[in-house]
């Protein structure tokens, strides 16, 4: 199979990253300026980040984006 017909999965590390430094969804939610909402569809795999988000993201937890968020492959 081409690698153009696989799926392609983000896999967010968010909740570790939110659990390390104590923070609740709704707090981290406020300082990235986004609802709870979306950072619990986030943490669940149901929502992928805007490219503005993650580098948000990335910025409030000192990381690059890759540390917060990786891609699995998998067949369609």
């Amino acid at each position: 199979m081409s690698r153009c017909a696989m799926q392609l999965r983000i896999v967010s590390r968010l909740h570790i990253l939110r659990a390390e430094k104590r923070m609740t969804q709704e707090q981290l939610a406020r300082e990235i300026g986004v609802t709870r909402a979306t950072v619990a569809a986030i943490e669940r795999g149901d929502y992928n980040p805007s490219l503005e988000l993650a580098f948000r993201l990335a910025r409030f937890f000192d990381r690059n984006i890759e540390a917060i968020f990786s891609v699995e492959e998998g067949e369609r």
